[in-house]
């Protein structure tokens, strides 16, 4: 059996184990002494010299801490003892030794005596400097994607408002406005893809011309990545050479070509050509639309360079200069070139698509979207199953009768997996509806068409038909 003295060394080990496992410094304040025994650990932490120190009436407790918490943090310590005899709080402390800035987070104990006198102050502390960190670095990309969502809605807004302004019909403006969006999303896809830190050309191009007119567009010219902004711009001013190109020039027949080269100039910018060959001839424009301000004044100003456009009968000549500004360096992280996109493959159709009688599963946790997806089913005639906006309530919908699906990827951070199984094993065909990129967060292994967001409803509905048709 063991003795007292025994089992008391025992709980005093298990203390000192516990106290190191959870890296916390002791530290006690004898008030009739007027003494600081600081530990070891409670030294290294915080840079006071370990043993026992003139106390200073308590002052030496306080002197360490960063001048525009002291005052704030004693207050608080001495009120929260008088009070409940105990305190717990974090605050920066400036080391005595090399005058390095820790937060800790300290709490202590106030014992008295049987007269009830206080008669010492027992302590821990923690340096938790990693963690405060780690949050100011969460907050900060907090700020970030706040403040770049905000910037994103605002462009939105912006590319909506002119763009409603110089077209005629609703038709025309969907169409419009769905092309110029889709641009955004391929640049901001590839930005997330690279951490924000930037795009290459080569990339941008590809979103833009891989998926439209094969064996008629060729890009080229060396690796140059640019930043958000100049990325975005680029990618708009080669969305709206592309549209025109197709309407009315080197894509709109088949003979027609469509090259874009671009080099490094020697301020440290670049030049970018769009040259059109083979198509009809060109007339001038017989007015000013959005697409050519764009070219003109936006992509020139967010380039900080300028651009040129040349109605040739040739074909269509553009010239974009950017200045070193839009030029950023090679990111640590590069995505693979993008795949071209399904809006070129299943193209914005005209007229309604029919899918009568077809029974049409939606599953999307975005309830506008859904609502947007139904409205658009329901109009081309199919009896929409749903929507399901949760993984369980889709998974219910499953024991009806279901000719077709339209599933979004992730619902509320659950994979829609488990329902693209079960509709696979059903024979049951349907389409991703997704707002993940190429590198990933889609399920995988399945025979389905991909849409990424944001798409056009005329898009699903042409997949579904397609699917249909096929089964």
């Amino acid at each position: 059996m063991a003795t007292p003295a025994a089992e008391s060394n025992l709980d005093r080990e298990r203390l000192e184990l516990a106290l190191q496992s959870a890296r916390l410094g002791e530290y006690e304040w004898d008030m009739v002494r007027d003494v600081l025994h600081v530990s070891e650990r409670m030294a290294e932490i915080t840079g006071l010299p370990a043993g026992e120190t003139p106390a200073d009436k308590g002052a030496l407790l306080y002197r360490g801490v960063h001048p525009e918490d002291r005052e704030k943090t004693r207050k608080y310590m001495e009120a929260s003892m008088r009070a409940e005899g105990r305190f717990e709080t974090e605050y920066r402390r400036i080391r005595e030794d090399d005058g390095r800035i820790v937060w800790v987070r300290s709490s202590g104990v106030l014992v008295s005596d049987e007269n009830g006198r206080p008669v010492r102050v027992c302590g821990v502390t923690q340096d938790v400097s990693d963690r405060r960190l780690e949050e100011d670095r969460r907050r900060a990309l907090m700020s970030e994607l706040d403040h770049r969502v905000k910037n994103v809605l605002a462009a939105v807004q912006a590319l909506a408002q002119q763009t409603a302004k110089r077209t005629t019909s609703l038709d025309s403006f969907l169409k419009t406005f769905a092309g110029r969006l889709k641009s955004m999303a391929s640049a901001n896809e590839l930005l997330t893809a690279a951490r924000w830190r930037g795009a290459a050309i080569a990339h941008l191009a590809a979103a833009e011309l891989g998926g439209i007119a094969p064996g008629q567009t060729r890009w080229e010219g060396p690796e140059l990545f640019l930043t958000p902004r100049a990325a975005n711009a680029l990618s708009l001013a080669l969305h709206e050479l592309a549209t025109n190109a197709v309407k009315y020039g080197a894509l709109s027949n088949e003979s027609g070509r469509v090259d874009v080269r671009w080099n490094r100039i020697a301020d440290g910018g670049f030049e970018l050509f769009w040259t059109e060959s083979g198509g009809p001839p060109v007339p001038l424009p017989t007015h000013r639309g959005f697409g050519a301000t764009l070219l003109g004044q936006v992509t020139g100003r967010e380039l900080n360079g300028e651009a040129e456009v040349e109605y040739r009968r040739a074909g269509v000549r553009a010239r974009l200069r950017a200045g070193p500004a839009a030029v950023v360096e090679r990111p640590e992280t590069v995505p693979d070139a993008p795949a071209p996109r399904l809006a070129a493959a299943v193209p914005l159709v005209s007229g309604s698509t029919d899918l009568r009688g077809a029974r049409v599963l939606i599953v999307e946790d975005a309830v506008l979207l859904a609502l947007e997806l139904e409205t658009g089913l329901s109009e081309a005639g199919a009896e929409v199953v749903g929507p399901a906006y949760e993984l369980s309530e889709a998974m219910t919908l499953l024991d009806g009768p279901i000719d077709a699906a339209v599933l979004d990827a992730n619902l509320n951070g659950l994979s829609v997996t488990p329902v693209a199984e079960a509709l696979a094993a059903r024979g049951v065909p349907f389409v991703f509806a997704t707002g993940y990129g190429e590198a990933g967060g889609a399920p995988l292994g399945f025979d389905a068409p991909v849409i990424r967001k944001p798409y056009d409803v005329t898009q699903v509905a042409a997949a579904v038909a397609a699917l249909l048709a096929k089964s």
